[in-house]
């Protein structure tokens, strides 16, 4: 195995990892954001005010991307599975 097949492998592992936790992280980000002006805006600083909405957020987040996630990763270990011949050959 080359070294550029060892980091074509490492840099499309990682591209699939963003593109798993990039819709989550994003969603906790824009809730967090909208949580944290409404903190501001009526001066509530309590801290456990910021963790339930995200928590929730990401819970749907889930619900609605997991599909999308798991064929995603499905597929990206069928590809690493069917390849393992070549890789280790």
């Amino acid at each position: 195995m080359t070294q550029e097949t060892v980091i074509s492998i490492a840099e499309r592992g990682i591209i699939t990892v963003l593109m798993i936790c990039g819709p989550l992280l994003i969603l906790a980000l824009v809730v967090g954001l909208v949580v944290s002006i409404f903190q501001a805006t009526t001066q509530i600083q309590e801290q456990t005010l910021a963790f339930i909405p995200k928590i929730v957020a990401v819970l749907v987040g889930v619900v609605f991307f997991g599909p999308w996630m798991l064929s995603h990763m499905l597929s990206y270990a069928n590809e690493i599975f069917s390849n393992l011949t070549r890789f280790v050959g």
